[in-house]
């Protein structure tokens, strides 16, 4: 995360960190646009910290405690506008140092690796031993493995591979009063205590500061191919329940909206995108076999493969998390998979995973807001604000959380971090 000095004299934060970290690891920060999204009031923290390892982040969270300093955990900081927006905070702690690959058990599929390795670098390393991690976050260039955790960022992987919570084996994370933690282990099957693995992802950081991550690792598979169906609401929705009712096996399936299929020059009306991947005649095989279902239905369709294949998916998550105007709002949302089709009628720039019912929306203003998030729950689902205007989020509720759980999301953060340093108010109820 990019800060900016100044030159008043340091803060007593600064000076007190400086002593766990060093002076070359703490900035005393200045005017940061990231920052500014992400606090309430506008009144930004004075210092951010990064600590070289796990034992000196501890210690860092150890002091802030004992001074009840407010914290604001991040990595690289590409999802700092997530959530609600925190309160009061006196210190933000990066993890962006904390980088180290710890464990590649190749033969095993497991990976061990320090929170602050980004997803784009554990790549590479996996991909010489031809394996991946199958998560397909929202800035895949600059989000950090313990950010994806923290957030739940994954996206159309999940229809073939789940989510996050699916795929992790392990964590390693320090609690609100410094001390270090851990939960699961480096193996795939582990049965041995409480799974915090599901607790801590998509906490926001309001539970612990994730530190070391152990994830399950896949094959990279031979062939791939995606095949891409355009044409009229119902058709598209009529694919799409007979692609989820067949013994297809693709590993990313969604529905996307009228303007985003115009905006990759893909055709007209609905679209449905469907990648395939294994030994290639599996690919070609499923591939013709979801054509033919498009051609019954009197779609359009078409097979992309190669370099054209990946610059589209590339594209497509850029268009549906990099909004194109600055008052945008981008939101994810959860439905029945049957209602995707309705709630892509409503928005300009919108994905739907197939199976799920997960996916992306983009809307123009706040005014917009209220109307989806009510057709989303009458489809027995949810709509959360991820990324608006710092002001859209200081007037409506960001999570828009309606259940009964509340309570007892209470109590375990009471129990995690007694003194609510941790991330105040960037998750569910002010949490």
């Amino acid at each position: 995360m990019t800060v900016m000095s100044n030159d008043k004299p340091p803060s007593i934060y600064a000076t007190t960190l400086a002593s766990i970290v060093g002076e070359e690891n703490t900035v005393d920060q200045g005017n940061n646009f990231q920052l500014s999204q992400a606090i309430a009031g506008g009144n930004l923290p004075s210092c951010v910290v990064y600590p070289q390892s796990q034992e000196q982040l501890a210690a860092v969270i150890a002091t802030a405690y004992n001074h009840n300093w407010r914290v604001l955990p991040c990595g690289c900081g590409s999802k700092l506008r997530w959530g609600g927006l925190a309160k009061d905070v006196d210190v933000v702690v990066s993890t962006e140092r904390l980088n180290q690959l710890i464990e590649h058990a190749v033969g095993d599929l497991t990976v061990t690796v320090e929170a602050g390795m980004k997803f784009s670098h554990l790549q590479k390393i996996l991909a010489d031993a031809r394996q991946f991690l199958a998560l397909d976050p929202s800035t895949p260039a600059s989000a950090t493995i313990g950010g994806i955790v923290a957030t739940s960022d994954t996206n159309s992987l999940r229809q073939r591979y789940g989510s996050v919570r699916d795929q992790l084996l392990g964590i390693t994370f320090v609690r609100a009063d410094g001390q270090i933690a851990k939960a699961g282990g480096r193996v795939v099957k582990n049965v041995a205590g409480y799974d915090l693995m599901k607790l801590f992802t998509g906490s926001y950081g309001t539970l612990g500061i994730i530190t070391q991550v152990t994830f399950r690792v896949y094959p990279i598979q031979e062939t791939s191919g995606t095949v891409v169906l355009t044409g009229a609401a119902e058709a598209i929705s009529q694919a799409a329940t007979t692609l989820r009712g067949s013994a297809l096996t693709p590993t990313q399936a969604d529905l996307i909206s009228t303007q985003l299929v115009s905006n990759l020059e893909l055709g007209q009306g609905l679209g449905l995108i469907a990648r395939f991947q294994s030994i290639s005649e599996s690919v070609q095989e499923q591939s013709n076999r979801l054509l033919e279902v498009g051609e019954k239905l009197g779609l359009t369709g078409v097979v992309v493969s190669g370099a054209d294949e990946s610059h589209l998916w590339e594209r497509l998550s850029e268009q549906i998390h990099s909004p194109v105007t600055e008052s945008a709002i981008t939101c994810k949302i959860g439905v029945l998979p049957n209602a995707a089709v309705e709630i892509l009628h409503q928005v300009k720039i919108g994905l739907i995973h197939i199976g799920s019912g997960l996916g992306v929306l983009q809307v123009e203003d706040k005014n917009q807001v209220l109307p989806v998030r009510s057709l989303c729950q009458s489809h027995q689902g949810f709509l959360t604000v991820l990324q608006a205007p710092t002001p859209v989020k200081q007037q409506i509720d960001v999570w828009g959380y309606t259940g009964n759980a509340l309570p007892l999301m209470r109590r375990i953060k009471e129990q995690f971090d007694s003194k609510n340093i941790l991330s105040p108010g960037r998750f569910v109820g002010g949490i």
